[in-house]
């Protein structure tokens, strides 16, 4: 091989031949940054305000019972629901939908390209409160009061409130709401399957609550106080067929009838 040869193909020293680097002008690296910057802008510009990814649909999840619709979520949202998907405000979103009574808990979240996604907890009623207007207030378990209807919903008692001579008397000290309470803590302890029956609670005074069952039987429940461990008592009472069942003492429960 010719010397020359030799060194075009690996060079004065022997090594083998590098390519040349590539080096860019200053002007070269200035027109690459524009470029750069020009997409970026292009890429924030379609995101952030053009109607290129728009919201074009809320997909609420979690609309099991028939009570909340699509539409009250969607008005819950009003013009928070508009415009770029990217520029929604998800944490004022879900303070709108969380503001719905119905509503025990909200997530919100982005769907791209167009989707703005919910989902939501429905309260879930352990009692209802007739209202002077005849109507029944329903209550979750956490005493939140969040729907009135003509008619209390199946499957929860209906809490009213006979109070007896001493009862009235105490009033000042313990009021009609800490009672209404009161029995709102038994409601939502009771054993499923007592629950589901319904029937009357009915708060006599603070340490006299009762439920009549439709079935027939009377549980004397006393106050609210180890509504769990009265829960268990009466779930092991239940199978033995009796008119009382009395778990004020759960360390001495009755069976009579």
């Amino acid at each position: 091989m010719a010397d020359e040869d030799y060194e075009e193909e690996f060079g004065e020293d022997g090594d083998e031949a590098r390519p040349p680097r590539l080096r860019l002008s200053r002007r070269g690296v200035l027109v690459l940054v524009a470029l750069g910057a020009l997409v970026l802008g292009a890429l924030g510009w379609t995101v952030f305000f053009s109607a290129a990814l728009d919201v074009r649909r809320v997909a609420v999840q979690g609309l099991d019972s028939g009570q909340l619709s699509q539409d009250e979520v969607e008005r819950a949202l009003g013009s928070t629901a508009h415009g770029p998907l990217a520029r929604v405000d998800l944490e004022r979103a879900q303070q709108l939908v969380a503001g719905v009574p119905r509503v025990a808990h909200v997530e919100i979240w982005r769907g791209w390209p167009h989707t703005l996604r919910v989902k939501v907890t429905e309260r879930q009623p352990v009692a209802a409160i007739r209202a002077d207007d005849g109507r029944f207030v329903q209550v979750d378990a956490l005493g939140v009061e969040f729907a009135t209807e003509p008619q209390p919903p199946s499957g929860v008692p209906v809490v009213a409130l006979e109070l007896g001579g001493p009862a009235t008397d105490a009033l000042p000290v313990i009021d009609r709401p800490t009672l209404v309470r009161s029995a709102i803590t038994v409601a939502a302890g009771l054993p499923p399957d007592v629950a589901k029956q319904g029937g009357s609670l009915t708060v006599y005074s603070y340490d006299d609550i009762r439920l009549q069952l439709p079935s027939g039987p009377t549980i004397r429940w006393g106050s609210a106080d180890d509504t769990a461990r009265k829960s268990r008592v009466l779930t092991a009472l239940l199978g033995r067929k009796a008119s009382n069942y009395d778990v004020s003492a759960p360390d001495a429960p009755a069976v009579s009838g």
